[in-house]
């Protein structure tokens, strides 16, 4: 790693290390195949008003990176290419808005980009608005920190926000062992709920570890003949796929709740909802550095943990795509972006 000096730390001014005005990015000049992506050199974020100026050490991998960059996702809000996919950021602050701030230069940091309005996080450097970044986790690599935040955002919002999980509420969770599915089983069984989990063969012993109370194979079995009287039904896999959405409204309590998650995957659904008796919603996830900080303590407690699948180098981020749509991760996929230890 190159090493940094202070170029200014005092009065009033903006504490800051320096930094090149170039970086390494995996970029895409269009939408397409996996094969759009590929590494350039771009120009380094310039920070402004209240933005941290972050080197990022890993990224983390989404399904909404593959949607975008497929030409779906937000991909219609992109207004210019080449474009940097990626919400997800570990890394170090390099550059703070003033000396006072609570993050100071040097803090390993993790958080969550606002893409596509502006550019994401497949880049060595990343500038983001303080709110959106929170103290990594200490237990936490860089590789393991970057497979958190977009991920155990939205099972915080699904599971405790929306559904209010607690003591004795039935749970289903389509897509248990994916990246926001293993939280989303973690955090309904911290808070009591009893969860069941549907997942491949392979991960069945493992989402019982995670607090899986019930485990469901869906490759040998019809979900729908296993469970019934549920309260909560979270749908990570969406109804672009064998139907799992509107099969999953007649295993619901009379007034139960859906929360459907991959975006554009269920157009009818409150629609379809409403008609079983039963209610609904979608969701997207929203950065937020405080809620992240509440998932920092109890990762660092050991009540919650991040699986890392597999890790690739930023300059196969290609490859990274490819494996995430094959639809077998278990937990997140990370690019790694920077040096590693920092």
């Amino acid at each position: 790693m190159m090493i940094e000096q202070w170029s200014g730390s005092s009065g009033t001014s903006s504490p800051t290390l320096t930094h090149p005005k170039t970086m390494r990015a995996s970029v895409i000049s269009a939408t397409g195949s996996p094969e759009v992506l590929s590494v350039a050199e771009v120009a380094s974020p310039v920070r402004v008003n209240a933005e941290v100026l972050v080197k990022v050490a890993a990224s983390g991998v989404n399904p909404i990176d593959a949607k975008t960059r497929a030409g779906q996702g937000v991909s219609s809000a992109i207004e210019s290419f080449p474009y940097i996919l990626g919400f997800d950021f570990a890394g170090v602050v390099v550059e703070t808005p003033y000396a006072a701030h609570p993050l100071n230069v040097g803090d390993e940091v993790y958080g969550l980009m606002s893409v596509p309005r502006g550019q994401g996080s497949y880049a060595e450097y990343v500038s983001v608005p303080s709110l959106q970044v929170a103290r990594k986790p200490k237990t936490l690599s860089f590789v393991e920190a970057a497979g958190v935040p977009l991920a155990a955002l939205t099972a915080w919002a699904v599971v405790v926000d929306i559904a209010k999980a607690h003591e004795g509420q039935r749970v289903l969770i389509h897509a248990a062992a994916g990246g926001v599915g293993h939280f989303a089983v973690q955090f309904a069984s911290y808070f009591g709920a009893r969860v069941t989990a549907t997942g491949s063969a392979r991960n069945l012993g493992w989402l019982r570890e995670l607090g899986a109370s019930t485990v469901i194979d869906y490759g040998a079995v019809a979900f729908e003949d296993q469970v019934s009287d549920m309260d909560v039904v979270i749908d990570l896999v969406g109804n672009t796929h064998g139907d799992t959405g509107t099969r999953s409204l007649s295993v619901l309590r009379p007034g139960g709740l859906i929360v459907n998650v991959p975006s554009g995957s269920w157009p009818t659904l409150e629609a379809d909802a409403a008609a079983a008796g039963v209610r609904a919603t979608t969701f997207k996830v929203a950065p937020d550095a405080s809620t992240l900080a509440v998932i920092s303590r109890l990762i660092e407690s050991g009540d919650v943990r991040v699986n890392i699948d597999e890790v690739f180098p930023l300059e196969d981020a290609a490859e990274a795509h490819r494996a995430l749509e094959s639809g077998h991760t278990r937990g997140k996929l990370v690019l790694q972006v920077g040096e590693l230890p920092f």
